[in-house]
């Protein structure tokens, strides 16, 4: 894949730091694992994590906003899913995961939606059970650290970093808005990278 084919510049990747894993590995992200550094951090590949992103949106896109929910259990996540949910909307859970809202329709906040997505599987291992027990797919955000049983698309990435979960929602919101045909291919979204990664 050349240059031009990836969603956004090979820089913008790189200074995000999307690519950049953590000292341990699992067997479920070797595949993704493009080499380890000098200082034990692994690397991921940046095609393969390119890839997946727009995996990850043309699979989202075959359902309506109501259908989807996101869920961060780390903070590094929460600015940019109420970015995207704002843009979209999708729904999100930013924080604390309320236990039960996809399992006990006696709840007042029950919710039914048919694919669940999370930032990371283990922080957010709540949310992964629940969709188990209901038949949801499972779309996660998996470093190189991340069991990733339970998980039906795995996308490598960096999952911990603000800059990093900020570009991959910048460009998921932009793939889904336009494969919904919400907006053109080359159309600016509201919200800029910068307002998406920002500290």
């Amino acid at each position: 894949m050349s240059e031009k084919e990836l969603l956004i510049a090979n820089e913008e990747y790189l200074k995000a730091g999307i690519h950049i894993g953590t000292k341990f590995k699992t067997k479920h992200m070797a595949n993704f694992i493009y080499k380890t550094r000098p200082d034990g951090l692994s690397v991921l590949n940046i095609h393969q994590i390119d890839e997946r992103i727009r995996m990850m949106s043309d699979f989202l896109s075959n359902y309506e906003p109501k259908d989807i929910l996101v869920v961060s259990r780390r903070e590094n996540g929460w600015k940019p899913l109420e970015l995207m949910g704002e843009l979209t909307g999708i729904r999100f859970v930013a924080g604390r995961y309320p236990p039960g809202i996809l399992t006990n329709p006696d709840l007042d906040n029950f919710i039914e939606v048919k694919v669940v997505v999370v930032i990371d599987p283990w922080p957010d291992k709540n949310v992964v059970s629940d969709a188990l027990k209901m038949g949801l797919p499972v779309v996660a955000l998996c470093d190189t650290n991340n069991q990733a049983n339970n998980i039906d698309l795995i996308i490598p990435c960096n999952n911990k970093g603000k800059k990093s979960i900020g570009l991959l929602f910048y460009l998921i919101t932009k793939k889904y808005l336009e494969n919904k045909k919400l907006i053109k291919k080359d159309e600016k979204l509201k919200y800029s990278l910068e307002d998406f990664t920002e500290d």
